[in-house]
């Protein structure tokens, strides 16, 4: 669908719409041509980390029908940034692309930041832009990536790479949507410390709360992170609370239970400039994002 009023400038970049496709499906960057033919504005490959890993055992992914949720502990599976490299490497140039970047499971917490900045390095030519994926629940021994020192630190090398290269790539961070009030004010306070580019919010929550599924049906699926529509209004506040809080001052990716158009138009009017979709993608299918701009633009 293409219409010079859904074009977005952010960070630098022209997006020839607002409606992208969340990180986490086109994790080894082998669709991404093929899922730019259904209208996607820009599409976000990964997470990718430096050396190939399984991730966890499987059975990894559960539909929660009745909730129009998904529970995933997938646990950071990929090939590894060499893999990606060469499938990046037949880009077709019709869509934007995000690189998602996050660390090894194995990698010792010493290590973490060494992690990240060698798939930055290493992607820097064949993405458009970053994400630093430091709040996915299914990796175990996070709790050092939410802490705001180290974000600090991780931000900087990656700000200090990227000012090596001949264009610099903007960079944004990824949040949970379970975060409270104090840590969303810290999250503001990073952005203006870091000066980094934006923030994504946000990704899968660990809690289980107002679930239609029941506490049998949980307790077998075990752990994982939870997307879909019953993530949409933690999202949304998130959302909200930041745009409000900061007085606008950063570009906002929203995501997070879009299963529709009113669903997308709300995270509009949160303060999010682009949306993603992931989950609403899979129970929708591919005429979610061309009916989500049909009615941005009616709003226009």
């Amino acid at each position: 669908m293409e219409d010079k009023r859904l074009e977005r400038t952010l960070f630098g970049i022209t997006f020839k719409n607002p409606v992208g496709l969340a990180a986490g499906f086109d994790k080894n960057a082998v669709l991404y041509n093929e899922l730019a033919n259904f209208g996607f504005g820009f599409i976000e490959i990964g997470t990718t980390t430096p050396k190939g890993q399984v991730g966890n055992p499987k059975k990894r992914l559960f539909r929660l029908k009745s909730d129009q949720g998904i529970i995933n502990r997938m646990g950071f599976n990929n090939e590894g940034i060499e893999a990606v490299i060469k499938n990046l490497k037949k880009n077709k140039g019709q869509v934007v692309i995000g690189g998602n970047i996050g660390k090894n499971t194995t990698t010792s917490p010493e290590n973490y930041t060494e992690d990240y900045c060698e798939v930055f390095k290493s992607l820097h030519p064949y993405v458009d832009y970053f994400v630093l994926n430091v709040s996915c629940p299914n990796v175990g021994s996070h709790a050092k990536l939410n802490d705001k020192d180290y974000l600090i630190e991780l931000i900087t090398a990656c700000k200090e790479l990227n000012l090596q290269e001949k264009s610099q790539k903007p960079i944004l961070l990824k949040i949970a949507p379970d975060l409270n009030t104090i840590q969303l004010d810290e999250i503001i306070e990073l952005v203006n410390e870091t000066n980094i580019d934006g923030v994504i919010a946000s990704n899968t929550s660990t809690s289980r709360e107002g679930l239609k599924a029941s506490k049998e049906q949980l307790a077998k699926i075990g752990p994982g992170g939870l997307s879909g529509q019953p993530v949409k209004n933690k999202s949304t506040e998130v959302i909200q609370y930041l745009a409000d809080t900061s007085h606008k001052s950063f570009p906002i990716i929203g995501v997070g239970g879009i299963h529709s158009e009113k669903d997308a138009l709300e995270k509009i009017k949160a303060g999010a400039d682009l949306v993603q979709v992931y989950t609403g993608f899979i129970y929708e299918g591919p005429s979610l994002i061309k009916r989500i701009n049909k009615a941005i633009l009616q709003q226009s």
